[in-house]
């Protein structure tokens, strides 16, 4: 598993680390470190904490949609961020028995960007921080693992964390949980999400592919499961789509039954099924959806998986987290640099973010409803493939709506200052 670019090292401080900052962030994903640029170049004093000593790790989300392109836009980097290495689709398509759909059109948004971007989040992730780094206010420390929350009298004034060299302080003003689905922090708090219940789960896995291979994204329902292909340029990453709580039925089958069952759903992989040799290279995601109904308790806000996790259907996760840190440093890095950070303000930001995360959970709870949910009861067929979604594939005016919540979002941000 490597980069597909240079890593730009991130230059190591050689004084004493800093025990107090405005803001403390925790985790490095992409709400955490786009959330510390834009706060650092807005000269507030910004420590992100990444417990791993890298950003490799496979089967993440890889999309890129445009309402993050344009993001990067305002901030001027887009043209450099799309020199690392990257493939781009235009359309979507759902194949049911031999026929298939245009759900989606992506040449007709109104953007700059009429596609949708697949990078390595490695990438992306190195391409943020490397960037953030030019700022003389952002720290990122590698290797060190938030463990809990600093709270007195009701506040959270700062965390703890662990390295290599013990544990240790880091007070702020504002502590920021980015740290995903299995948020430390936000337990700490006391924050309980309401999850929902997406009929499935994905197992992950990747062939090679050919220059004669179809260049797009496409999604081949069967009758109990599907598969859905993401081209990443040298090799297909597949997603084999089973009902919840199925992958030890799948695992118990064996090997040649995954790889035969893949191979008749996606034919045009069939011939390359053999490279799924060992279950090492089967990696299962326990799809989940949830959002916490409050975001934030006084000092602390959280943002990305840590406050809303979504379903990968329309894979928007990576975007719906860029969307909340932009809308957190437009609200909060003025009070941060001044000292003033309300509760009121954190609640601002929810306030700006929970109608737009609310509006695609709910978009992506339909579609589980509508077509992934009777394929995995084997309900397959076209006629189990509901009219309005059949029609997307004939009338393009209707296929713009739903490409237009996945691509651009509800009520996008955009970099103040």
């Amino acid at each position: 598993m490597t980069p597909t670019t240079a890593p730009t090292p991130i230059p190591t401080a050689t004084a004493a680390p800093v025990t107090a900052v405005d803001c403390a962030i925790a985790g490095g994903g992409p709400a955490g470190i786009l959330l510390g640029l834009l706060l650092a170049r807005r000269g507030v004093r910004v420590v992100v904490l990444e417990k791993h000593a890298d950003f490799l790790r496979d089967f993440r989300g890889d999309t890129i949609h445009p309402s993050t392109l344009e993001v990067m836009d305002d901030l001027g980097l887009a043209d450099r961020l799309l020199r690392i290495d990257h493939h781009v689709t235009t359309t979507l398509q759902l194949g049911v028995g031999d026929r298939h759909l245009t759900l989606g059109d992506f040449s007709r948004l109104p953007s700059r960007f009429r596609y949708v971007a697949f990078m390595p989040q490695w990438d992306l992730l190195e391409f943020l921080s490397s960037e953030a780094a030019r700022y003389p206010t952002f720290e990122l420390r590698r290797s060190s693992e938030v463990t809990g929350l600093i709270q007195e009298g009701g506040v959270v004034r700062g965390v703890r964390y662990r390295d290599a060299a013990g544990v240790h302080e880091l007070r702020a003003a504002l502590v920021v949980a980015a740290d995903g689905r299995r948020s430390v922090l936000r337990d700490a708090a006391g924050l309980r999400p309401v999850s929902s219940s997406p009929p499935m789960d994905v197992l992950w896995l990747r062939v090679s592919r050919l220059p004669s291979d179809p260049d797009t994204v496409f999604a081949q329902l069967g009758s109990g499961d599907f598969v859905v292909l993401l081209n990443r340029g040298s090799y297909w990453q597949m997603g084999y789509v089973i009902p919840k709580g199925e992958d030890a039925r799948v695992r118990a089958a064996g090997l040649p039954a995954l790889r035969a069952r893949i191979a008749e759903l996606a034919p045009v992989v069939a011939g390359r099924v053999g490279e799924i040799d060992s279950w090492d290279g089967v990696h299962l995601l326990t799809v989940e959806a949830n959002r916490l109904r409050r975001w934030h308790r006084p000092g602390l806000l959280c943002i990305g998986d840590a406050a809303h996790a979504m379903s990968p259907v329309g894979g928007v996760g990576i975007n719906l987290a860029v969307q909340d840190a932009v809308a957190a440093a437009n609200l909060l890095a003025g009070p941060l640099a001044a000292g003033t950070v309300t509760d009121a303000r954190l609640a601002a930001v929810q306030r700006r973010r929970e109608l737009p995360t609310r509006i695609i959970q709910a978009f992506q709870g339909q579609m589980q409803k509508m077509v992934l949910g009777p394929a995995l009861r084997g309900e397959g067929g076209i006629a189990s493939v509901p009219r309005i979604v059949r029609m997307l594939g004939r009338i393009p005016l209707l296929r713009d709506l739903p490409v237009r919540l996945i691509a651009l979002g509800v009520r996008r941000s955009h970099v103040d200052g």
